[in-house]
């Protein structure tokens, strides 16, 4: 057993998606595609008579985070320092939970493989409707586009091979569950349409005019959220919602040439890593 171990798991934006329910949470999810980040999470777990989770220096509770401790029957301290806004569509629970299995995973020499850590992180998140293809695709990086749903024995995956800046403004949070838990059809049937037009043309302004349609069609647009992507356009730049947050990410400039005062990153290369 070691002291401790620590993950870095990138944030990711999902452009677009459609929801794809199982009894079995490992095969349940979504497809769709987004973008990994280079801001993201790191998760230190250590040895701990009780279990614990800190989330930017305060002890919270995270579902996922502790379905995966007792799935791998540990008990630990989880710490999580996060460069990202908490709800606003940047997969934060997904890092945590799967930083939370490679970590412990160390730590406690489970001595599984990186497949069967993602495969129950995704379920975690999936079983607390935090979440549908984050895990997935944070431990495979880049912009990667989810042709088939569930963890990494049932699912397929593909990406855009290309890289970009990012620059995101977040106006607020959004609940994932209660989007998840509530009628999704109308959302499901724009994500199956927004994937087969990114399917056609596997681009980064394919993408990011697939999210935008998705979004508009899905009945999720905000007005401060639709004023920003409006505002991008006007300066001929590249912008959509993440989802689901209250939250508008656009590639290169764009926000910044529309005046507003973004943070950014840039695509991340590769997935989740030990430290």
């Amino acid at each position: 057993m070691r002291e401790e171990a620590t993950a870095f798991v990138p944030g990711h934006v999902t452009g677009f998606f459609s929801t794809h329910p199982d009894e079995d949470p490992t095969k349940a999810g979504s497809r769709g595609a987004g973008l990994t980040l280079t801001d993201g999470v790191e998760v230190t777990v250590e040895p701990a008579e009780e279990p614990t989770i800190v989330l930017d220096g305060a002890e919270t509770d995270v579902e996922p985070v502790t379905t995966v401790l007792e799935t791998l029957e540990v008990t630990a301290r989880v710490e999580a320092d996060s460069e990202l806004p908490i709800g606003a569509g940047f997969g934060v629970s997904g890092a945590m939970a799967l930083g939370t299995a490679l970590a412990a995973n160390r730590v406690f020499e489970r001595k599984l493989s990186a497949n069967e850590l993602v495969t129950v992180a995704h379920g975690a998140e999936v079983q607390a409707g935090t979440g549908l293809g984050d895990v997935v695709a944070q431990a495979h990086g880049g912009v990667p586009i989810r042709l088939e749903p569930g963890g990494p024995q049932d699912n397929k995956l593909d990406a855009i091979p290309s890289r970009a800046r990012v620059e995101y403004v977040s106006f607020g949070e959004l609940s994932t569950a209660d989007v998840l838990s509530g009628e999704t059809e109308e959302l499901t049937a724009a994500g199956t349409e927004a994937l087969s037009r990114l399917v056609e043309e596997p681009t980064l302004l394919s993408f990011m005019y697939a999210s935008r349609l998705f979004a508009r069609d899905a009945g999720l647009l905000t007005e401060r959220v639709t004023e920003a992507i409006t505002d991008v356009s006007a300066v001929d730049g590249q912008a959509s919602m993440a989802m689901l947050g209250e939250t508008v990410f656009a590639l290169g400039t764009g926000l910044s040439d529309a005046g507003y005062d973004p943070s950014v990153c840039a695509t991340h290369p590769a997935g989740a890593v030990l430290k």
